[in-house]
């Protein structure tokens, strides 16, 4: 059975090696895709300081709908191009916004939520869904966050294929 271990460094890419190691163990078994997905949002969210939500929108009929996740209740569904999920799904790109207030557009599912990650997920060259991540800290991610989590997001997909 896995069970997580404590990261103990403030040294970010040390976190993230760390972390998609522990993801990789997690997922080594399994080829589920929504198993994956919850499993995926609850390491997150639990080895990640200083988050609010942590979670999958998966493309469904051209928007984004709702998948597994940590946090409050969420959103249901999100247009391409609306929101920050919307613009990592448009721009076909990670968004980082270090104030969501500032973003045109910011879809307040949570109105603690002050920084936001996006990260696509890719099959070839679709986009099928996002990781999303919500912080109540502004500037919460940098990055190094980006980077890390685009590469959570390769470790999700090829255990998921």
């Amino acid at each position: 059975m896995f069970e997580t271990a404590a990261i103990e460094t403030e040294d970010k890419p040390e976190f993230y090696r760390q972390l998609t190691q522990q993801l990789a163990a997690l997922l080594e078994s399994e080829r589920d895709f929504i198993a994956n997905a919850a499993n995926t949002s609850a390491l997150i969210f639990q080895m990640m300081p200083d988050l609010n939500w942590a979670g999958f929108y998966l493309m469904k009929e051209g928007e984004l709908v709702l998948g597994p996740f940590q946090g409050k209740t969420a959103c249901v569904r999100i247009p391409v191009g609306r929101g920050v999920c919307g613009a990592a799904v448009e721009k076909r790109q990670s968004v980082l916004v270090e104030d969501v207030h500032a973003f045109p557009g910011h879809i307040a599912c949570d109105a603690a939520s002050r920084s936001e990650l996006v990260v696509p997920i890719f099959r070839g060259d679709e986009v099928i869904g996002v990781i999303d991540l919500d912080s109540p800290i502004a500037s919460r991610f940098d990055g190094d966050d980006q980077a890390g989590i685009e590469r959570v997001a390769e470790i999700f997909l090829t255990a998921s294929a």
